[in-house]
């Protein structure tokens, strides 16, 4: 709990068996979780018997593999069943530190911003902590453009670390947006959309071995699906109509 609000933190999980421990355990050193949440989108590792074992998680096993979207799509309902006031996604592969948790909460239980981001850019941490070069200047060059076509100011659109209010996540509408990694940006725009801040704040990561990344090809064609949502929030706003992701 924080402030009284009940805190819930989800974990979207693909083979993440090597890392999701110390995740967790760093997750649960933050005294304000109530509740984590892994739901596994089908992995072949040993992922689902990990989670398991570990005290106090709620797992949640696909069927079959959705995509990182319907991942999440399954994370924040699992969530909003289970009472949550916030809700934060940390990955399992411990890219992002847990250790921002009680900020990122606090900005929402405050009634700062509905919406928090941990964002890589802020503070320089991306290069320090090994992002590759040409991810570094994608995510510049996107998020520049973005800003533009949106009307936004965020120092970057594609975090995988995030942290959202109850009221939020009931507002939004959700099932029509991908089930791939496109998903997060659809969700960032329908948040400007609607009329809601944003929040930042400076998040160190680490890219390794067992960290999830998507290959050259997936990053570029995540790429040009952000310009075209960019695009249609843009063409929308000057004809007046609703764009695909509200």
């Amino acid at each position: 709990m924080y402030n009284g609000k009940k805190i819930v933190v989800v974990m979207p999980a693909y083979n993440a068996a090597k890392t999701l421990e110390k995740t967790y355990e760093e997750v649960m050193a933050q005294e304000i979780v109530d509740l984590v949440i892994l739901v596994d989108d089908r992995s072949r590792d040993e992922t689902v018997e990990v989670a398991r074992r570990l005290p106090g998680v709620l797992v949640h096993a696909h069927e079959k593999n959705t995509g990182y979207g319907g991942n999440q799509k399954s994370c924040y309902r699992i969530a909003l069943e289970q009472g949550a006031d916030i809700v934060i996604m940390v990955h399992p592969d411990y890219q992002y530190t847990p250790l921002l948790i009680p900020a990122m909460a606090s900005m929402i239980a405050n009634g700062l911003h509905p919406c928090v981001l941990g964002s890589r850019i802020l503070g320089g941490y991306a290069l320090k902590g090994g992002m590759p070069w040409w991810k570094y200047l994608s995510n510049r060059a996107l998020t520049f453009t973005q800003n533009f076509l949106i009307g936004a100011k965020l120092s970057e659109y594609h975090t995988g670390y995030r942290a959202y209010s109850r009221e939020l996540l009931e507002s939004m509408t959700l099932d029509h947006l991908s089930d791939d990694f496109i998903f997060d940006n659809q969700f960032l725009a329908q948040v400007v959309w609607r009329g809601h801040t944003i929040g930042e704040v400076s998040c160190p990561t680490k890219y390794f071995a067992e960290a999830s990344s998507i290959n050259f090809r997936r990053s570029l064609k995540y790429g040009l699906s952000c310009l075209g949502v960019s695009l249609r929030f843009r063409f929308a706003r000057i004809f007046g109509t609703k764009p695909s992701f509200v």
